[in-house]
């Protein structure tokens, strides 16, 4: 599990495409710290796991299913990805609960700066749109956020400094696409009243 407070911008320094997947090799000196084969480290949001480790870099494989629900297939060597270890028992929960499972892909439509934050606006696809709120949560490219406001097939986000600084929202223009992951608690919600209502339904 994550939280969605990236830990560091990593770089991707190689990619391999293979038949049906893709070997990306990152470098991030942070993420690296300790880790071993078979750990998980989220990139841009997508929780992948270590294969190799040496030095500052690691590698993971993406398969084919990854590759079209999330943006991971655009990236190439020198792609800037925001980067975090799964949060251990017991820390703080900074963000709010990820899972590192991409529900689907988002744009940024257009950015409108400020003297001390940015807001940022999304294209939300219209099977995500019933889990984004107004003040809810939701992961874009791996980072959490709060929504600001919520359209049909758009939401809103307000970035601070330090957010623009230090992840790739920061660099990335309109027309780029993002990872986007709704609130697990929202999916399990509707999962739990879509059964109770079935069920009250075949009651009466």
């Amino acid at each position: 599990m994550f939280t969605g407070i990236v830990e560091e911008l990593g770089e991707v320094t190689a990619v391999e495409t293979l038949d049906d997947a893709c070997r990306f090799r990152l470098r991030g000196p942070v993420v690296t710290q300790g880790a071993k084969h078979g750990d998980s480290i989220a990139v841009n949001g997508v929780c992948l796991t270590v294969v190799d480790h040496e030095g500052d870099e690691f590698t993971a494989d993406v398969m084919a299913e990854t590759l079209n629900r999330s943006s991971l297939g655009a990236l190439a060597v020198g792609s800037r990805v925001n980067l975090e270890r799964p949060t251990a028992v017991g820390d703080r929960l900074g963000g709010h609960i990820v899972q590192g499972h991409v529900d689907g892909t988002g744009e940024i439509l257009d950015r409108t700066p400020s003297e001390h934050w940015e807001i940022v606006k999304i294209y939300l696809p219209a099977q995500l749109s019933r889990y984004v709120v107004e003040k809810g949560s939701i992961t874009v490219d791996g980072i959490s956020l709060t929504v600001v406001d919520a359209g049909r097939d758009h939401f809103t986000v307000s970035l601070i400094p330090t957010t623009l600084a230090l992840t790739t929202l920061g660099i990335k223009k309109p027309g780029d696409p993002v990872n986007l992951e709704v609130d697990v608690i929202a999916k399990y919600v509707e999962r739990m009243l879509g059964d109770r209502v079935a069920d009250e339904g075949v009651t009466r």
